[in-house]
């Protein structure tokens, strides 16, 4: 096989991974500091607030 063919068929099998990993990071990227908690309607973390 030619070199051009071996590095296509490479990115073909290894593109549903790349996928997979992107989903796993946009999960944890949800991770807010202390005092702060991540809000799924805004998309943002907000500060938490008691009392």
């Amino acid at each position: 096989m030619k070199p051009f063919a071996i590095l296509a068929a490479a990115l073909i099998a290894l593109a549903p991974a790349a996928a997979l990993a992107r989903e796993c990071n946009k999960e944890t990227a949800n991770i807010c500091q202390d005092g702060f908690s991540w809000n799924a309607e805004t998309q943002t973390c907000v500060e938490i607030v008691t009392g």
